[in-house]
């Protein structure tokens, strides 16, 4: 019976990314449950947290309740800095895996993690130099996850400053990476990435989807 699986972030191309990747996984992990701006139900054996434009320090948990009986809760992001990763496990993860894995290593994660095992990033790797698992909102115009990570944290009104201090990178890179989105989208100022970005898919949602899986439901 394969495990079931919430998968939660704020942006539903990201959401529906990530499912696109688990479904040839369907005999080991099932998608049952997706939640936008919103807590997972009762129900399912992992949670797979997302943190693609998540500006919080710590992330907060889902989860309907943490403790005994409750769901594992994987953070899956590109930001794999350790004291991201450390800041996540003390908020009360059980694994953080890095964006750069394979589908197959995503899967063997979730699957270690659900059997109690503390899964965490081995080797500190740049998403640009590795190919990114699922969607994410920009990816059609050519924008890198970084990029498109960075643009969206403008859009919730964070200055360089904090950018560079929520993803643990340097302020001139945080101004390159703005930079080389900019030019991509064709803009040449913030309030026109902004607007730019809330009309391709940049806006979050809050929405909430349990998903039929039939017998392999729990």
């Amino acid at each position: 019976m394969p495990l079931t699986l919430a998968v939660v972030n704020d942006y539903p191309l990201v959401v529906a990314g990530v499912r696109a990747v688990l479904e040839p996984y369907a005999d080991r992990v099932v998608v049952t449950e997706v939640a936008l701006s919103s807590a997972v139900t009762d129900g399912v054996d992992v949670v797979l947290q997302d943190s693609f434009g998540n500006p919080e320090q710590p992330m907060g948990d889902p989860r309907p309740h943490a403790g005994p009986g409750a769901p594992r809760r994987v953070v899956f992001s590109w930001d794999t800095d350790p004291r991201q990763v450390r800041g996540a496990v003390e908020n009360g993860a059980d694994g953080y895996i890095s964006k750069t894995v394979s589908p197959d290593e995503l899967v063997d994660a979730i699957e270690r993690v659900h059997r109690g095992e503390q899964v965490l990033p081995a080797v500190e790797t740049d998403p640009e130099d590795s190919p990114a698992l699922g969607r994410w909102p920009g990816d059609e115009h050519g924008l890198s996850p970084r990029e498109s990570e960075v643009l969206a944290l403008i859009c919730q009104g964070l200055s360089n400053l904090e950018i560079s201090q929520r993803a643990f990178i340097g302020i001139n890179t945080v101004k390159t990476y703005i930079r080389s989105a900019y030019r991509k989208i064709g803009v040449t100022t913030r309030p026109q990435a902004v607007i730019w970005a809330l009309s391709h898919g940049f806006r979050t949602e809050t929405a909430h989807e349990v998903v039929d899986a039939g017998p392999g439901r729990r």
